[in-house]
């Protein structure tokens, strides 16, 4: 039985390299992720050469994903990290100011002091410290200290329940934006989206450049939580990021809104990925801790469409034995099931309605086979989210980009295939591709879907044929 959850690596000094880059794809990598917030310009395009070129070797799609910084607060640099103990008092201050106390540094966002209001929390270091807002002023604030930690260069703040006037897109976005189109990405993530007007000013910039890369959105704060709907409606994948939403928000609701998030994704057809800590320990440890494993197990029963690794790979110790436990523990427990979020997705159209049709007749037929002929891919996603039990689903599209794109979606495998003028040549070249891959035996049910519009074959058609 093939796995069915993609897995989504981030690249780092772990896992430059060509070779491991490429062991990555033997192993079921689907997409690798460049995270600008910590990738110059010159390695982000290698890694990009690098990633098409291993792939290319195997005759594998695989998706570049470029992550941008997005709007995020943080702290400027210090000769030395701060040994912050309880009741110290830390100053945060607009850059070009001087300091008022001992222990200070400067803050990347000017406006903070106008967004925030004293008797706040503000939380540093993804979570690791926290701090009391005592004092607010013009140009800086003094923090108390209420956690013991280590303050360093660049970490980051944030300030739960604050609302804060940030823009969507910081002036460094938007030359990494101009980087991944002229890379030739299949995805551009915006950080700490915080509505769906953040989106469609992303995806306008995308389109602008003339690149058809698709938009994930990153939820990371309460704000986002608020207008999920808006924003999952107007993107093409959400990534529940739990790091910062898990600091955003009390911790013990964490695990029921990312069920919520991928449940409504479900309903509103949208992609969503997993991400975040998801085997944290392994950045030091050989194996995962027994919670890591069971945390695994929930998002794929979750039926999530990825599941991202990001310092396991970029900067741990065991890269490939990340690789490998999440492998193992998807493919077990995709056999068991999943909680079937696929039954609650709102069909909207005549494609989405034919979708449902495909999907429920191959399902009642015992070693069916699913194939959709798609040229942009929305036939396939639309498919892909009804969540057909098949072993076997296969998407063919004239568009090797389209390909790329479809690593992204849960259960597909997609394939290059030019388009004959009928569509019973196309569907012979779709079954003989499949055969030379030993996927179908002669006489196998084969469900065929497409959106596609052909002399003897309607757009939103389904037929039933036999390899």
């Amino acid at each position: 039985m093939p796995r069915r959850t993609k897995l989504i690596v981030t690249l780092g000094p772990a896992t430059e390299s060509e070779e491991v880059i490429g062991q990555l794809l033997d192993m079921g990598a689907n997409v690798f992720r460049l995270n600008m917030s910590h990738a110059k310009h010159e390695w982000a395009r290698e890694m990009a050469k690098r990633v098409r070129a291993q792939a290319a070797t195997r005759e594998i799609y695989a998706a570049v994903l470029f992550d941008l910084t997005g709007p995020s607060i943080r702290t400027g640099d210090l000769p030395t990290p701060y040994d912050l103990k309880i009741g110290d008092l830390v100053e945060f201050r607009k850059t070009g100011t001087e300091p008022s106390i001992e222990l200070s540094t400067t803050v990347n966002y000017d406006g903070l002091m106008d967004d925030v209001a004293e008797g706040r929390t503000l939380v540093v270091d993804n979570g690791t410290m926290l701090m009391l807002i005592q004092t607010k002023k013009e140009d800086r604030i003094i923090c108390e200290v209420k956690t013991a930690g280590k303050l360093g260069s660049r970490r980051h703040i944030n300030l739960p329940g604050t609302r804060l006037n940030l823009p969507a897109l910081t002036e460094k976005d938007r030359v990494d934006l101009a980087l991944a189109v002229e890379c030739d990405a299949d995805y551009i993530a915006g950080s700490f989206v915080r509505d769906a007007a953040h989106v469609r000013e992303l995806r306008g910039l995308i389109e602008a450049a003339e690149s058809t890369a698709q938009v994930v959105a990153k939820i990371e704060d309460q704000e986002a939580i608020r207008n999920i709907d808006s924003i999952i409606q107007a993107t093409d994948v959400i990534m529940i990021a739990r790091g910062d939403l898990g600091v955003e928000v009390d911790f013990e609701e964490l695990p029921i809104l990312q069920r919520r998030i991928i449940k409504r994704c479900h309903e509103l057809g949208k992609r969503v990925i997993v991400a975040t800590q998801l085997l944290e320990s392994m950045i030091t440890n050989p194996t995962p801790t027994r919670a890591e494993v069971t945390d695994v197990a929930n998002a794929a029963y979750e039926e999530a469409d990825a599941l991202m690794l990001s310092g396991e790979t970029s900067v741990g110790l065991n890269p490939l034995r990340c690789m490998d436990a999440l492998v193992r523990i998807t493919t077990r427990i995709e056999r068991t099931g999943g909680l079937g979020f696929g039954q609650s997705v709102l069909l909207r159209d005549e494609r989405q309605k034919a979708a449902r049709a495909a999907v429920t007749l191959v399902d009642s037929l015992p070693d069916a086979r699913l194939i959709v002929l798609t040229r942009r891919g929305v036939m396939a996603n639309h498919t892909a989210m009804l969540r057909p039990k098949t072993n076997g689903f296969y998407a063919f599209t004239p568009k090797e980009r389209v390909c790329r794109q479809l690593a992204m979606t849960r259960n597909i495998e997609a394939f290059k295939l030019h388009f004959a003028a009928t569509i019973d040549e196309t569907i012979q070249r779709a079954i003989d591709l499949l055969r030379s891959k030993n996927l179908v035996r002669p006489g196998t049910p084969l469900v065929i879907v497409s959106d596609i519009l052909s002399d003897h074959f309607a757009a939103n058609s389904i037929l039933l044929h036999h390899a």
